[in-house]
């Protein structure tokens, strides 16, 4: 019952209520208020705060969340291991990823990944905006940039430079930039972190950060989409080159400004602090980690206009 009570908290937690919780389980609001009330009686403490809107974690809750998710997925291998043996696989893995290098890198991993063990499957979660990994019940995500939470461990993927571009029919219509501050007469492309906007991109003059503020008539959350207007040859974009890497080589896009470096953010793999992960999870992201280290190369190897 336990077991039971901890999954029903954790659907609570990733649904967001007591009400959608219920309805996913089939079970009245009655009988899931009295299933959480038992959970907290058991441990002492209140896990959520609860409003006529909305629900949060507690400081208890949320280490629960943590806790409960390590519990329950050592308990299910640990059944599927005594069922079936070590011979297989199985079970959910839940991840993220960006946009763009999702759907270009992780989701070929993944189809070869699935393919080679039937009885596992996947949840992907493609954004390029920041999620809570112990709140959305997620096993890892893959992430640009520095390592924001703490409370979270990462294995590095390698670097990754950032590069501006553009097409060649846009640097044929509107002229090259030579220098960043031309940027400021130039459509550029715009991502949209949640609520921010990236419009200040940071370059290296003469040795010392230079900022400098982007506009244009195109706005997206979506890395993919604004990489097809880039090589659309709508405006100028500010890329990962592993996103880029191929378009260059290709010559669908030029880089733009390469005497002023745009900065480079680490890759990495970010997961919740499980003392154990189920093995799925573990092959799932040595597999990524071979995979994305070989992609790096070509990365690597993208050319410098």
């Amino acid at each position: 019952m336990l077991l039971d009570n901890l999954a029903l908290f954790l659907l609570i937690v990733e649904k967001g209520g007591l009400s959608a919780a219920g309805r996913e389980k089939g079970l009245s609001p009655a009988s899931v208020s009295e299933r959480l009330a038992a959970l907290e009686a058991h441990y002492g403490a209140a896990l959520l705060k609860r409003t006529t809107r909305a629900i949060s974690l507690t400081e208890e809750g949320r280490l629960l969340v943590d806790g409960a998710r390590r519990l329950l997925a050592e308990a299910d291998e640990l059944e599927r291991g005594i069922r079936s043996g070590m011979r297989t696989i199985s079970g959910p893995i839940r991840l993220s990823a960006p946009e763009d290098m999702g759907r270009r890198y992780i989701v070929p991993i993944l189809d070869r990944f699935l393919a080679e063990h039937p009885e596992v499957t996947v949840d992907l979660n493609l954004t390029d905006g920041y999620l809570d990994l112990v709140a959305q019940g997620l096993d890892f995500a893959i992430r640009h940039g520095v390592l924001a939470d703490s409370t979270l461990r990462s294995r590095a993927l390698g670097e990754n430079r950032r590069v501006v571009c553009a097409a060649p029919a846009y640097l044929d219509a509107a002229g090259r930039p030579e220098h960043p501050d031309d940027l400021s007469r130039h459509d550029c492309i715009v991502m949209r972190f949640g609520a921010n906007l990236d419009r200040e991109w940071t370059f290296q003059v003469e040795g010392k950060p230079h900022k400098v503020m982007v506009r244009g008539r195109r706005v997206a959350n979506d890395g993919g989409l604004v990489a097809e207007w880039c090589r659309a040859g709508h405006g100028i974009a500010l890329k990962s080159v592993w996103d880029v890497a191929e378009d260059l080589a290709s010559g669908a896009l030029v880089e733009l400004l390469a005497d002023f470096a745009a900065g480079e953010t680490g890759l990495q793999i970010v997961y919740p602090p499980a003392n154990v992960q189920p093995r799925r999870v573990r092959l799932l992201i040595d597999r990524i980690a071979t995979e994305l280290g070989q992609i790096e190369n070509v990365a690597a190897r993208a050319p410098r206009n």
